[in-house]
């Protein structure tokens, strides 16, 4: 069984528990799903999940405007991605992709999210580029004004939901000042001309990911997002938003790992007892069991401090971010060490959490970055 007594941490409100609850329960119905064809699965999951009504923290309700609930997020993240890793892709990307709309939208956007928080239609959040993943000031992707438009010309990669999503949020360089003082953010619908799927991308674990061209895409100047030279600013709130949550699904993935090993330290025997009694084995228990705990401490801590109204938490979310997820795939490399030969035969659970975690080291800040970022915070 799971352990749930961090639920009665002071971070949370007693509808965080029964959110959490309600989830747990739907997830216990409904995952894991075939992950043969991701793009299906990932489509079912969005609608699955919207028609169950756990899409809705994804985004901004626009009939009761309100900050996204970072602890509610967090929270959903690390269920389902101890459930099914492609279940909390599918809710990640819905936040992520329509997060700039939520918080810098205009109304007419905001039409959208209603969709997205439904689950009937796909998110994707657009920044990095071949010359340009950390270092997002360093794009080359323009977008030129040209009388009532703007025309977009360039290419995005490693794209989550690419190729599938309905929706993206476009970052270009628009030139008001040299570097990051020069981007601008744009809602780009999936099937404006010109905007085409250069390359699906085959990850260790299977996502749907895709490199997009755009060739000279032409979009009304209603498209952008926030103000001309905003899209850094744009681009940065959002991941401050969401980088605590990538930290809650690698969180995810370790509860699940530690469980899975508490189960086969118990189950099998070794040497005439079982498995847990050897001292190494509860040396190994214990380390995973305090990575998970400071882990989720982290995370929690920058998610309330996020929802008590602090403008950044710039610090906290890199803290957590890095922590839980380095630390986590130092937990699920126990709990594949623990398992012998099982630990790697594909199909295992912590064969796939193997798979599963690594790219939460790179992706929304790569764990090196989260570093730089910890250490300018302090100075």
């Amino acid at each position: 069984m799971p352990d749930r007594s961090f639920l009665d941490w002071p971070f949370f409100e007693q509808r965080h528990r029964d959110w959490a609850d309600k989830l747990d329960a739907w997830c216990a119905k409904n995952l894991p799903v075939d992950h043969s064809d991701v793009d299906t699965a990932c489509r079912d999951l969005v609608a699955r999940l919207g028609e169950a009504g756990f899409l809705k923290p994804t985004a901004l309700d626009t009939a009761n405007p309100g900050p996204l609930d970072v602890r509610t997020l967090c929270l959903t993240r690390e269920t389902l991605a101890r459930h099914d890793g492609l279940a909390d892709f599918a809710f990640a990307m819905q936040g992520l992709g329509t997060g700039a709309i939520s918080l810098f939208g205009t109304p007419e956007q905001q039409q959208w999210l209603d969709r997205t928080r439904a689950g009937k239609a796909i998110s994707a959040f657009a920044l990095s580029e071949p010359r340009s993943g950390s270092d997002v000031a360093n794009m080359d992707m323009t977008a030129t004004r040209d009388g009532d438009d703007y025309v977009l010309s360039g290419e995005k990669t490693w794209i989550s939901n690419g190729g599938i999503a309905d929706l993206y949020t476009v970052f270009a360089r628009t030139g008001e000042a040299p570097g990051a003082k020069g981007i601008s953010a744009f809602l780009v619908p999936a099937d404006t001309p010109g905007l085409e799927v250069a390359e699906r991308l085959d990850v260790i674990a299977p996502h749907p990911l895709a490199r997009l061209s755009f060739n000279d895409v032409r979009v009304p100047a209603s498209a952008m997002i926030g103000k001309p030279g905003d899209g850094f600013k744009i681009a940065m709130s959002v991941l401050d938003v969401f980088r605590s949550t990538v930290g809650a699904a690698a969180l995810g993935f370790a509860r699940r790992a530690l469980d899975e090993t508490l189960d086969r330290a118990g189950n099998r025997e070794l040497f005439g007892a079982p498995l847990f009694e050897l001292q190494m084995v509860q040396g190994h228990i214990a380390d995973m069991a305090l990575d998970v705990d400071a882990a989720a401490l982290l995370i929690y801590r920058a998610a309330w401090t996020k929802d008590m109204g602090a403008p950044r938490v710039t610090r906290e979310a890199a803290m957590a971010k890095l922590f839980a997820t380095d630390r986590a795939q130092q937990v699920i490399d126990k709990a594949v060490q623990i398992h012998g030969g099982d630990g790697v035969r594909r199909g295992h659970i912590v064969e796939s959490l193997y798979r599963e975690i690594r790219a939460l080291r790179i992706y929304e800040g790569a764990s090196d970055v989260q570093k730089v970022v910890i250490a300018r915070q302090i100075k």
